[in-house]
């Protein structure tokens, strides 16, 4: 599957990283604008196959598909800079500074919500026959599920607050794996098979994802959940954004780029990727 080596993969990542931070706005918005729909799209298309099979398994099998397609197209998730983009600025890249990098999250999550919000209002009519008649089983579940996951973790105080931020770090800490296992390989083929796996495990773990959710919440709200717009952003979003934040930078991005990309030889000897030599398979 032309492997790529761990030093060789997070020279990519910090390149990666660079390139997301000098992108123009345009392109930046556009790009996430069609990763969340991309991905919402993926999320409704698990959430049908759950209620038709009732199998949940299927679903999280099935679901990595829209991971996969907006990956290989290029789009950016929020989950994804949120790991790639400060590596840049830890390798002190010409040119890239913090602000950069706040400015390609704060981009890349206003195109993720306007597409995720596309697609929930587009699955909402679909399910109501434009709002004229109840929602059918799919929509009735997508209700649900903001209900659960909002005032479900409300109902549990500090504790739900806190269940919600660990389940939004390990999301990130397995989604950002598939980031960057996207990399390790340079064919489709390859790519894909090491993407599938992490996001199988995040979805069928029930993990928080915070694009995920800008579809499953406005769709939701849409569809006759029982939760408001503050439920949704103080007990899902915003310690959601917070947890795949802490998952993507702490457990992926730093721990490979400080003994990948920054790796250090007996006597603390520093040496860069390119000055390292290359593994034997």
């Amino acid at each position: 599957m032309s492997y790529v080596s761990p030093p060789e993969f997070v020279g990519k990542m910090i390149d990666a990283g660079e390139s997301k931070i000098f992108m123009s706005t345009r392109d930046t918005v556009i790009r996430a604008y069609m990763a969340g729909a991309i991905l919402a799209l993926a999320a409704a298309f698990a959430v049908s196959i759950t209620v038709e099979t009732g199998v949940p398994l299927v679903g999280a099998l099935l679901f990595p598909v829209g991971f996969c397609l907006l990956y290989l197209l290029g789009f950016d998730l929020l989950t994804g800079v949120f790991t790639l983009a400060p590596l840049a600025w830890l390798d002190k890249r010409p040119g890239v500074k913090l602000t950069g990098v706040l400015r390609n999250w704060g981009l890349v999550f206003l195109g993720n919500f306007a597409g995720a919000l596309t697609v929930a209002v587009l699955m909402a009519i679909i399910v109501t026959f434009a709002f004229t008649v109840d929602p059918n089983a799919v929509g009735q579940k997508l209700g649900s599920i903001g209900e659960s996951r909002t005032l479900g973790y409300a109902e549990h105080g500090a504790a739900g607050m806190l269940t919600l931020f660990v389940r939004g770090v390990l999301c990130n800490w397995m989604v950002s794996t598939g980031v960057v296992a996207a990399m390790m390989s340079k064919s489709v083929s390859g790519k894909v098979i090491g993407m599938w796996m992490p996001i199988l495990v995040f979805f069928y773990m029930g993990f928080e994802h915070s694009v995920v959710n800008m579809f499953l919440f406005p769709s939701g709200l849409m569809l006759g959940g029982d939760f408001s717009i503050a439920d949704y952003f103080i007990w899902n979003e915003i310690p959601t954004v917070l947890g795949n934040l802490v998952g993507g930078i702490v457990f992926v991005g730093l721990t490979l780029y400080a003994t990948h990309g920054r790796t250090k030889t007996r006597g603390d000897v520093q040496k860069t990727p390119s000055e390292l030599p290359t593994p034997v398979a």
